[in-house]
């Protein structure tokens, strides 16, 4: 769920400085783990690190620091604390910084956020994976509120001038009215939060419809990782990105050295049409530099209405920029890239698999083939840096090489949410399968390699996959354009196994010190790929490409 349908991506580039590939066959063997170090020194680096962030109030940096120290570590108890903490910073500066919030949201009366408040804890009361705990909701509504009174951009749109003194009197004066409060249900819930924002009002004059926001948005953030309210504009790019098209201006960007670097354009895009090619330099967008910008502004700069035209100062590498104007409008993005044949002579295809949406299933089908008609004999799905998307999509595309058997169950609260995906006997693909995955190959794309690992159906190559094992729905919030995206179930491999903090290991391990550049290129330089072909080597040789009716 990172791509949110504009196509502006914040990415850190790497530099793999040594790669170890351990490949004995094509044959499924255990993965060889190496330590370096101490795990406990690394944890205290991780913490000082990111602390220097936050007392930067660096909150995007600081985010994204934590969610790999906790990836990397997730039981670790004080990194935990500390990401969920940078998380409140984070999502509150996002908040402030999209128009859609400050229009739709902070507008609305006090009554109109109660009563939004209200329906959003009865959907988690609903359909909540686990039992709501509804005095910790509450009390993590309060940490968020208390973080937000610290937060300039919470301070400049909803309090009047007041000294830090008056502020921290309140602020204790809420922990003493939270702790005293036995909070057993949803009811009491309202009836604390509507206590708070009365007495917010009286001690600071906030408006009730800004604190109830911040205890909305706090209480769901502490359900997981992956829920969270959703403001119109990220709603409506959730949509988009399970739907497989936007409204935007078709181009992948990189933040490099206060300029945005196009990684890639899509064809027949407006920024194709306006000259944009791979490699350039935006500079500005509306006259506004990028240095001068946040990851949020030009996020909100590079988001428009059909129709709507955006000035981009372009250039090439090396040459003097030019302004472009770029008019929106809705594209459709492919979920299946790069398909081709990568070694004529074995017959070896390949493509990259980059996320899961309505789309995909079609797309499989036209690109196998394709495939088909050019020689293929193996077949290597590339789902490096898949963060997932539908799950229903994901079944489907285990269903085009997998005859019977299940594929995924998943597992939650509600009884409607305990279900089990199984193959139809039908026509299925026989070519040899080789499957890349990485730490970022997510959700729906685990449910895939999940499932070709236990049917013995290919091989898989590359490092243990990211670990995400549960699901999310999305539920809009009546009245308002707004939403919440709440973890209704867990899933689980047709083994039984979780995935959760497990992840997929791979049959052949690639081991890197560094992590791999995203969207590399499949060539004999990528040392994930290189094994993927020699692996594809072996498994096609006996066989021959076929479609069984």
């Amino acid at each position: 769920m990172r791509s949110f349908g504009l196509r502006f991506r914040c990415l850190c580039v790497y530099t793999i400085t040594l790669i170890l590939v351990w490949i004995a066959s094509a044959v499924a063997q255990s993965p060889t783990t190496i330590t370096f170090r101490d795990s406990r020194s690394e944890i205290v680096e991780l913490l000082q690190n990111g602390r220097e962030l936050e007392q930067q109030r660096r909150w995007v940096d600081a985010f994204a620091h934590y969610e790999q120290a906790v990836r990397r570590y997730p039981d670790d108890g004080a990194l935990q604390q500390r990401f969920n903490n940078v998380r409140l910073h984070y999502d509150l500066e996002r908040r402030y910084a999209d128009r859609s919030f400050l229009t739709t949201a902070l507008p609305l009366s006090a009554e109109q956020a109660f009563d939004l408040y209200n329906r959003a804890l009865l959907k988690i009361e609903e359909n909540y994976v686990d039992v709501p705990q509804w005095k910790r909701l509450v009390v993590q509504g309060a940490t968020n509120f208390e973080l937000a009174l610290d937060e300039p951009v919470f301070v400049q749109w909803n309090i009047r001038p007041k000294n830090r003194i008056a502020i921290e009197a309140f602020c204790r004066e809420l922990q003493i009215a939270i702790r005293s409060r036995d909070i057993r249900n949803r009811v009491e819930a309202d009836n604390v939060v509507a206590a708070v924002a009365r007495l917010a009002e009286e001690r600071l004059a906030i408006a009730p419809t800004a604190v109830v926001f911040e205890f909305l948005c706090g209480a769901i953030s502490t359900l997981d990782p992956y829920s969270s309210y959703l403001t119109p504009n990220q709603l409506n790019a959730s949509y988009a990105q399970i739907e497989g098209n936007y409204v935007g201006l078709g181009f992948d960007l990189d933040v490099q050295h206060d300029e945005l670097v196009v990684q890639q354009v899509l064809h027949n895009s407006p920024a194709e049409e306006a000259g944009i090619r791979v490699d350039d330099r935006i500079f500005a967008i509306d006259h506004r530099r990028i240095k001068d910008l946040t990851a949020d502004q030009i996020d909100n700069l590079l988001r428009g209405p059909e129709g709507k035209m955006v000035t981009l100062s372009v250039a090439a590498r090396d040459r003097t920029p030019r302004d472009i104007s770029v008019c929106f409008r809705r594209i459709e993005t492919p979920s299946i890239r790069q398909i081709n044949i990568v070694d004529s002579q074995s017959g070896i295809g390949y493509f990259k698999l980059t996320s899961f949406q309505r789309t995909t299933a079609h797309e499989l089908d036209v690109a196998l083939w394709q495939l088909y008609r050019e020689g293929m004999k193996s077949l290597i799905i590339d789902m490096r840096g898949n963060g997932g998307g539908s799950l229903i999509s994901a079944v489907e595309v285990v269903d085009r090489f997998i005859d019977r058997g299940v594929i995924v169950s998943t597992r939650g609260r509600i009884a409607q949410e305990n279900l089990v995906y199984s193959a139809h006997e039908q026509a299925k693909w026989q070519t040899p399968l080789v499957l890349m995955i990485d730490q970022d190959t997510a959700s729906a794309a685990e449910i895939v390699a999940g499932a070709i690992r236990d049917h013995h159906r290919g091989t898989i190559v590359g490092t243990r996959s990211f670990g995400k094992g549960t699901v999310q729905l999305f539920f809009p919030l009546e009245g308002t354009n707004a939403g919440i995206r709440l973890t209704i179930a867990k899933f689980y491999s047709p083994n039984g196994q979780p995935f959760s903090h497990i992840g997929v290991e791979p049959d052949i391990a690639i081991w890197t010190v560094a992590r791999p550049i995203n969207g590399v290129r499949p060539d004999d330089t990528d040392a994930t790929m290189g094994a993927a072909l020699q692996t594809a080597r072996n498994l096609g040789q006996p066989f021959q490409s076929s479609y069984v009716r």
